[in-house]
């Protein structure tokens, strides 16, 4: 893992994902995963936040809206190429959302990259609605991935499952379900891209002997939430994308 800067740039998370084939192949085997969680989100509002637009267009065709929230200090960029864009630049932890509005969260390049983490999600539990869940995407402390800098899970703070569940615990989540994924080596080199597929294959089955790359927890929102000075109960300036106009022109 690379120390030093937290946040990678917009354009080099795009490049990796959409650019080659190291990450278009990290960008399936991880939304394969999602998919398994959350087959559909039919008439749901799913919100993703850091860089997680490469895994939420599954929902684009049935979900009642898809938002795509960038933090600042990484940078925005539109999403999805050729449709209304939907991607948002936001601050870290005050979301343009209202509270309450959002069934489903997908944070990736999120958390581990904050440098105010209980505040994040102290803003992801604000805005997800009764019997709302997120799925958080960090790199994993036992993988191969957090260890190499040729990708963007090489970046910000790896988690165990444990340490990322009592963190989660704090801040009014229960854990429901937790996966790896990720099993091939971070490598450009062809040999370990062509036979990337069977690693994957080969990982889940074997799991939790070989560990995967990247830790996946789905959280539901319990009810009541704790106090704490960093709950917040209002918004400044919520989007106007909760509330869309047949005329709204594309970013």
């Amino acid at each position: 893992m690379r120390a030093g800067a937290m946040h990678l740039d917009v354009k080099e998370l795009r490049s990796f994902y959409y650019r080659s084939t190291l990450g278009r192949a990290a960008q399936k085997a991880v939304r394969d995963q999602l998919l398994e969680f959350w087959p559909e989100a039919k008439g749901q509002t799913v919100v993703g936040f850091g860089f997680a637009v490469p895994l939420l267009r599954p929902y684009l065709a049935d979900a009642r809206r898809v938002i795509g929230l960038m933090p600042a200090p990484q940078g925005v960029m539109a999403w999805p190429a050729g449709m209304q864009n939907v991607s948002v630049l936001s601050e870290e932890t005050h979301w343009p959302l209202e509270t309450g509005r959002v069934d489903r969260l997908v944070m990736m390049h999120g958390l581990e990259n904050c440098e105010s983490p209980a505040e994040l999600l102290d803003e992801a539990y604000r805005v997800l609605g009764p019997g709302g869940r997120m799925i958080i995407v960090v790199p994993h402390r036992a993988g191969m991935w957090s260890r190499s800098d040729a990708t963007p899970f090489g970046y910000g703070r790896p988690y165990s499952t444990g340490q990322l569940e009592t963190q989660l615990k704090k801040h009014g989540f229960r854990p429901e379900r937790n996966r790896t994924t990720l099993y091939q080596p971070p490598s450009h080199k062809r040999f370990w891209r062509k036979t990337g597929p069977f690693w994957e294959g080969f990982g889940r089955v074997v799991s939790p002997v070989m560990a995967g790359g990247v830790l996946m927890l789905e959280v539901s929102k319990r009810i009541p939430a704790p106090s704490g000075p960093g709950l917040r109960e209002a918004v400044r300036k919520p989007l106007s994308v909760l509330a869309p106009k047949p005329d709204t022109a594309p970013v």
